[in-house]
C-alpha cells in the first residue's frame, strides 16, 4: 500500500503509528512523499550540512557532533542523508535565511543546520530543523548548553528533537545500555556488568569478572540497576547504584536461589524468580522493607517477569502446559492466562513502554527468534531469524528491540543487535568485545 502525499510530520507519525499496516493522509503542505509496500519504507532524504563553529575552539566538536546527528538519523532506516557532496547551497550564517530552492534541487525533503561555541570547558549547541518543501522551520530553534565531555549526549538531544518534530514519536538516542561484557574462550567466559550509549559508545565497567553476572535491569529512573550474580556460589539478586557504582545484595537467604529480577514502574518493588525445594516460583519484594509476596505456586517453572507499564500485570514464561509459554496474570497475582499459541516454545517476554506489544523469544525448527505480538497474543509478527536470539529489551519509545545474538562457530562469541518493530532495520550494536543480556534505559534527564 502506498501513501499519498504527506508533510514531515504527518507523513512519518504514520509509518511509525502503523505496526503491521501501512496508513495514507492527505498532504498539509508540499509534496513529500512516504512509500511503503508491504511493510517496506521509502526513507526521507535529508541534508545536515556541517554545524557552524561559532569559535575556533569549536571547530573539531560542530563537525564530531553533526557526525553523531546523522548517524542517530540515519541509523533508524528512517531517514537517508543527502551526502554533502550533492550539496549546492552551503549553510555560512546559522541565522541567515535559507536558500529552500537548492535543497529542494538535491531531493532534501528535510534540513538540519546549527551552530556550536565553545568557552572554557562550556558548550553550546544551537539547531533549526525544516520543511524543505513547505518551506518552514519545523518547530522553533532550540539549544542546549553543557560541557565538552558531554558533546555526544547534545547531538544525541538534537537528533531525539529532530526526530521527534518529524515523526511526532519521542526519541531514543540519549540513553544508555547495560549489558554483560564477555571475553575469554568459551569454557572459560570471563562476565562483567557494561554500561554504554544506546550507539556503543562511552563504554564503562560496572563490577569486574570474579563472579558471574546476568540479567541486568534498569530501574525506572535509570539510575539503579537490578542484576543475577553468582558471587555467593549460587544466584542471588543485587541492586546497583550506576552514578557511584555501589551495589549491595537484595536477597541474601542461605540456599535460596533468586535471579530473573526486574523492576515495577513505580521502582519501589522488585518482581524475581524463586526456587527453594525444588519450585521456582514467582515473587514480589518490597526494596525499602524486604518484605516479600508470592505471586504463583504451580509446580511448574515460573520466570522471566515483566512488568506492564501501569504498574497493572504482569507477562511471564511457564511451562506448565508442558512446554515453555508465555501467560498474563494481575500484577498481585492470581490467575493467569496463555497468549502464545504458535508453533515453538516462547520466552523472555517484556513488556513495551508504549504498552501495546509484548517481546519475546521463539525457538522454532531449530531456530530461534525476537518478535512481537499484541498484549493478548494477537498478531504475532516474527522480527529475526537466527542461529541464537534472545533477551529483546525496548528502547525508550518502544519503536526499537535490542537483543543477543549468537552465531555459530566463531567461538560461539555472543553481540548484540537492534531491529526495529516492522522487522525491517536490523544491525549490529558496536562493542568492544563479546556482549549479552542488553537493557535499554529510559531517556536520560
Amino acid at each position: 500500500m502506498r501513501s499519498s502525499s504527506t508533510s514531515l510530520a504527518a507523513g512519518l507519525m504514520l509509518v511509525l503509528a502503523g505496526l503491521f499496516a501501512a496508513a495514507s493522509a492527505q498532504a498539509q503542505s508540499g509534496p513529500l512523499r512516504i512509500e511503503i509496500t508491504d511493510g517496506v519504507i521509502e526513507p526521507l532524504p535529508y541534508a545536515a550540512p556541517s554545524f557552524i563553529a561559532d569559535n575556533a575552539a569549536a571547530a573539531e566538536l560542530a563537525r564530531e557532533i553533526t557526525r553523531v546527528v546523522a548517524s542517530d538519523l540515519s541509523g533508524t532506516g528512517l531517514f537517508r542523508e543527502v551526502p554533502a557532496s550533492a550539496h549546492i547551497s552551503k549553510v555560512s550564517d546559522f541565522n541567515a535565511p535559507v536558500r529552500f530552492a537548492d535543497w529542494k534541487a538535491v531531493n532534501a525533503q528535510a534540513l538540519i543546520t546549527g551552530s556550536v561555541s565553545a568557552q572554557g570547558n562550556q558548550l553550546t549547541v544551537r539547531f533549526r530543523g525544516y520543511d524543505v518543501f513547505a518551506e518552514k522551520e519545523l518547530g522553533s530553534g532550540l539549544q542546549f548548553n553543557g560541557t565538552k565531555e558531554g558533546w555526544r549526549r547534545m547531538a544525541h538531544k538534537v537528533a531525539d528533537a529532530i526526530y521527534s518534530r518529524i515523526t511526532g514519536e519521542s526519541g531514543y538516542f540519549d540513553s544508555r545500555v547495560v549489558y554483560v561484557s564477555e571475553t575469554g574462550p568459551k569454557n572459560d567466559r570471563r562476565k562483567r556488568l557494561a554500561i554504554m550509549d544506546y550507539d556503543g559508545a562511552n563504554v564503562q565497567y560496572l563490577t569486574d569478572s570474579s563472579a558471574l553476572v546476568l540479567a541486568p535491569r534498569f530501574s525506572p529512573t535509570g539510575d539503579r540497576v537490578l542484576y543475577t550474580s553468582y558471587e555467593s556460589g549460587f544466584p542471588q539478586i543485587h541492586v546497583l547504584d550506576v552514578g557511584r557504582v555501589q551495589r549491595r545484595v537484595l536477597s541474601a537467604d542461605q540456599g535460596i536461589m533468586t535471579f530473573a529480577p526486574r523492576f515495577a514502574p513505580d521502582g519501589r518493588t522488585v518482581v524475581y524468580s524463586q526456587t527453594a525445594g525444588g519450585n521456582t516460583d514467582l515473587f514480589t519484594m518490597d526494596i525499602a522493607n524486604g518484605s516479600r509476596k508470592r505471586l504463583t505456586s504451580a509446580p511448574s517453572i515460573e520466570t522471566a517477569p515483566s512488568f506492564s507499564p501501569d504498574g497493572s500485570q504482569i507477562v511471564f514464561e511457564s511451562d506448565r502446559s508442558g512446554s515453555q509459554q508465555l501467560y498474563v496474570m494481575p500484577a498481585s497475582g492470581g490467575e493467569a492466562r496463555r497468549i502464545s499459541f504458535g508453533k515453538g516454545r516462547y520466552g523472555t517476554p517484556v513488556w513495551s513502554p508504549r504498552g501495546d506489544l509484548i517481546a519475546f523469544t521463539k525457538q522454532s525448527k531449530g531456530r530461534f527468534h525476537i518478535g512481537v505480538m499484541r498484549t493478548d497474543g494477537s498478531e504475532e509478527r516474527l522480527l529475526t531469524a537466527s542461529f541464537l536470539d534472545e533477551g529483546p529489551s525496548w528502547s525508550p519509545n518502544g519503536r526499537v528491540i535490542m537483543f543477543t545474538r549468537e552465531t555459530q562457530g566463531a567461538n560461539g562469541r555472543a553481540l548484540l543487535y537492534s531491529v526495529d518493530i516492522l522487522g525491517r532495520n536490523l544491525k549490529p550494536v558496536r562493542t568492544p568485545d563479546g556482549a549479552s543480556d542488553p537493557a535499554w534505559s529510559p531517556l536520560q534527564k
